[in-house]
């Protein structure tokens, strides 16, 4: 593309970026997000598949959109649906006692999403003792599978459903994964998705070392409206009743990858399941070859954002990788300025 045309078209899609209120270090033209949505317009122009949504966390307002409607392949983030469906079922077999923050101090509203002390509550990744939270699963030969997650590398042979929940949550554990797939089911998961209302959001199969021809193509697949929409209802006590929404954002509160988005929110990958300076982050992440995807809720203490990018590009340089995480963290910056 000759380069007067880029500049044209990257002048014409920045201005029509979105646009709406921000922090004092907005624009004094009142845009948003408009360092990220010049890196992304950059990233489209060279290649790069994007899509993104940004959701206010209180009134649901879109406040970022790019091509928000596409399903495509956005690796372990559909994790989340089989967290949902394990939750759900601890939630209805072990009573609403398995939520361990339920009736505990909180000085904002459930769902609330004002940010700060006025959105904050306590997420506990660990419920109360219970039949289902408890039962053990012993891990197979035909649950292996290599990439994320650390129980690969432990001795232990069998863990409680909760603690698999909690290891897929923190490190998006393959092998847990897998196990719980074993028990819940595939078709479980996709009936719960289903009743939430996905039409473009699944997940597809248990992860594989080698996806033959026989075999789903993906993962998982999702749109980033979708996706955003769920985060934003997870953070609200909206996903099947406030229990499973609860122990789903306590367990992905554990998440340690901030690689991507979450990178620029100053945040201690290993230990954030608090606030730290007014910020709050619920969090997950999918990486594949040649895709990047993450899909949250940041808070802070003017407001909150849900939040879904994905990530399709030519993986065959470490260049063409690096400046789609820097895009990316650029965005999260924006939303940064937004909720602080």
């Amino acid at each position: 593309m000759p380069e007067s045309i880029r500049r044209r078209a990257r002048s014409e899609r920045e201005d029509g970026a979105p646009r709406g209120r921000r922090s004092d270090s907005a624009d004094q033209d009142g845009v948003i997000f408009r360092k990220g949505f010049a890196a992304l317009t950059e990233l489209a122009l060279s290649g790069v598949q994007v899509t993104a949504c940004a959701l206010d966390l209180s009134d649901g307002t879109v406040l970022f959109s790019v091509d928000d409607h596409l399903s495509v392949p956005t690796a372990s983030i559909g994790k989340v649906l089989l967290l949902i469906e394990v939750a759900a079922r601890i939630s209805a077999r072990d009573g609403r006692g398995a939520d361990a923050s339920r009736g505990a101090s909180s000085t904002g509203g459930p769902g609330d999403g004002t940010g700060g002390s006025a959105g904050s509550r306590p997420r506990s990744a660990r419920p109360a003792p219970g039949a289902e939270a408890l039962s053990i699963l012993n891990r197979t030969a035909q649950d292996s599978a290599g990439g994320s997650g650390l129980w690969q590398y432990l001795q232990v042979p069998a863990l409680p459903v909760a603690d698999l929940a909690a290891l897929v949550g923190a490190t998006s554990d393959n092998l847990a994964t897998n196990v719980l797939l074993r028990r819940i089911g595939l078709d479980a998961v996709r009936a719960r998705g289903e009743s939430l209302g996905l039409k473009r959001t699944f997940l597809l199969d248990v992860v594989r070392d080698v996806r033959g021809p026989d075999d789903a193509p993906q993962l998982s697949v999702g749109s980033a409206r979708e996706l955003a929409t769920l985060f934003r209802r997870l953070r609200r006590s909206e996903v099947v009743d406030e229990t499973t929404s609860r122990l789903v954002t306590g367990w992905l509160g554990l998440g340690t990858d901030l690689s991507m988005v979450a990178g620029a929110f100053g945040l201690d990958p290993l230990a954030h399941a608090e606030p730290d300076h007014g910020i709050e982050l619920v969090n997950k992440t999918g990486t594949d070859a040649g895709v990047r995807s993450e899909a949250g809720v940041v808070v802070g203490p003017r407001a909150g954002v849900a939040y879904a990018v994905t990530m399709r590009f030519n993986d065959a340089e470490l260049s063409g990788r690096l400046a789609v995480l820097d895009s990316m963290r650029t965005l999260g910056t924006d939303f940064l300025e937004y909720v602080y």
